[in-house]
């Protein structure tokens, strides 16, 4: 082998060294990759204001409503009277049926006496209990009706809309009112799913509402339980970290999270 040869050998060699650290550290890079949003991503995060309790109740039983006491946007204690509807029909099948426990209870009363004394036989004793307990369970029907003709608050709140008006008739499972409890306003965000990798319950974001146009100090409460697959984008639930007095559920706005975050 020529000199000039074993020169050329030996830059070949040389140059190997150099290049396979770099190859390493380079798949190593690969290896190391993160998902991540970008800053834009992370700025324009659009998101809508909502109660913590929505709920919409409908009539159980068939009747004229009588009472409305509270108008849109008014509030409401929990277990407040929120419709009552007209309950004479009721209030009289109620008084019927127990008249009729009370008889057929006497009755059962005097068999045992009479039985006592072998005055009745066991059969006479077990039919007027048997039909004791049949008055009695149509007491506890006609007591579910009157029940019925009342619609109280199931939660603090307000009232969103009223469905039905005073002196109209409504049958079982109409919808008479709606409610929210916006004692504890969440905010619902969509974000891309690659911000798993850094989202946590606990980060913090800003929020700014379109209809305030302030920004409001908040913390991710929630995540979604899965991802949605044609858009890649996950639920989450954000809570404000004071409750502000001039946000509505309803309201939309957009969320700023720090790209430095992750």
């Amino acid at each position: 082998m020529t000199s000039g040869s074993r020169l050329l050998l030996r830059g070949m060699i040389i140059c190997a060294w150099l290049v396979i650290p770099t190859l390493i550290e380079t798949a190593d890079a690969k290896t190391d990759f993160k998902p991540s949003s970008s800053a834009a991503e992370l700025s324009t995060i659009r998101g809508v204001v909502k109660a913590t309790a929505q709920a919409t109740l409908a009539s159980q039983v068939q009747g004229r409503i009588s009472r409305l006491p509270f108008k849109e946007g008014q509030r409401f204690k929990k277990g407040a009277l929120l419709v009552a509807l007209d309950c004479s029909k009721y209030e009289a099948e109620l008084a019927s049926a127990q008249a009729e426990h009370r008889g057929k209870k006497k009755t059962h009363e005097n068999n045992l006496h009479l039985a006592k004394h072998q005055a009745v036989g066991t059969l006479e004793v077990e039919i007027s209990e048997a039909d004791a307990d049949k008055a009695f369970a149509a007491v506890q029907a006609a007591r579910v009706n009157v029940n019925g003709c009342t619609v109280r608050a199931p939660f603090p709140g307000r009232v969103v809309k009223t469905i039905v008006n005073e002196h109209e008739n409504v049958f079982p499972n109409d919808q008479l009112i709606s409610l929210l409890d916006d004692s504890l306003l969440e905010i619902e965000l969509i974000l891309p799913s690659k911000s798993l990798a850094w989202l946590k319950i606990g980060t913090p974001f800003e929020y700014a509402v379109d209809e305030t146009g302030l920004r409001y100090s908040a913390v991710v409460q929630d995540l979604g339980a899965n991802v949605d697959p044609a858009s890649q984008t996950v639920k989450v639930k954000g809570l404000f970290r004071v409750q502000p007095d001039n946000v509505l559920a309803g309201m939309s706005g957009t969320a700023s999270f720090d790209e430095l975050s992750h």
